[in-house]
């Protein structure tokens, strides 16, 4: 049995985001499932820091957007929504041009928190950031 909600499609992550930072940003959702959400971004001067390098923000706001869309995607009954109560990030790497890609998963989906890892990579593949937030679930 699916903990998914039938109104968590990309469709409709997509439709939500006009106006918003990831539609700023330009995210992209690309698949969403059991216990996961990936998507990606694509790397524009917009995302760059002043000194030419990808800014850090830029990563966590793709992996948090990430995670927050596989949050709403699995909350649970009777949930009217979450907020972010703490979030960390590791940098390794970096990426001038192409896409970031992100891979967010469940590591725990209770009733009154959720807890997401988010792996940022480069077009390349090679890992760039590391990200976990815990979600407070709002009932």
């Amino acid at each position: 049995m699916s903990d998914l909600l039938p109104e968590a499609t990309l469709d409709y992550f997509m439709k939500l985001q006009p106006g918003t930072l990831p539609d700023l940003l330009g995210l992209e959702v690309l698949e969403v499932g059991e216990g996961l959400l990936k998507g990606r971004m694509k790397v524009e001067r917009r995302h760059h820091a002043p000194n030419g390098f990808l800014h850090a923000a830029s990563i966590i706001a793709l992996a948090d957007t990430c995670a927050g869309y596989a949050t709403f995607a699995h909350l649970p009954k009777g949930a009217r929504g979450f907020t972010t109560i703490e979030l960390k990030s590791n940098f390794f790497g970096t990426a001038l041009d192409g896409y970031i890609h992100c891979t967010a998963t469940s590591r725990h989906r209770g009733r009154t928190t959720q807890v997401w890892d988010a792996e940022v990579s480069n077009d390349a593949g090679k890992l760039i950031a590391a990200f976990r937030c815990t979600q407070m679930i709002l009932s």
